[in-house]
């Protein structure tokens, strides 16, 4: 679990990126989903085009959009803290749980749709079905981390740091 002095509060939080709206668990989730498929999407849209246009098996391309989901991931979550004055290191012992857990759910899930879509399978980034799989595939992530999200923040297993 983490320590929750480690973050923003809550109300810190509320006023400086919501103007003083609501903290509820649901929206606090909806934003940390929100701000986890922006860094998962793009490593995921990094490694989809990099493997498709490379011409990797889909295992591969799904290997590496998964590896890049995850850096961009880490990164999007890590620089707030950053900004804020911690090191690397302690923002990584900060968001470590809440975020690997998070972006592999929504990766398992984003990859499971763009392999049944096709979008992985294809030949070249420019055909329709690469990004109809990749677009496919950012609604169903998040779907399926918001509930995990909403978990982590009710538990407090995920802070609301950025």
């Amino acid at each position: 679990m983490q320590d929750s002095t480690t973050c923003h509060l809550p109300s810190a939080h509320a006023a400086h990126v919501h103007g003083g709206a609501s903290t509820s668990t649901v929206k606090l989730a909806n934003q940390s989903t929100l701000h986890c498929l922006i860094g998962c999407g793009i490593g995921e849209l990094a490694g989809l085009m990099i493997g498709v246009s490379l011409g990797f098996s889909p295992w591969i391309t799904m290997a590496l959009a998964t590896f890049l989901a995850f850096v961009s991931g880490y990164t999007l979550g890590l620089l707030p803290l950053v900004r804020q004055g911690k090191g690397w290191l302690e923002a990584f012992r900060i968001i470590w749980l809440g975020e690997t857990i998070s972006i592999a759910v929504m990766e398992l899930v984003m990859n499971f749709t763009d392999y049944h879509v096709g979008g992985v399978q294809v030949d070249s980034i420019f055909q329709l079905r690469f990004w109809l799989g990749f677009l496919l595939a950012l609604p169903a992530g998040f779907v399926a981390a918001w509930p995990v999200n909403y978990w982590l923040l009710k538990r407090n297993f995920k802070q609301p740091c950025h």
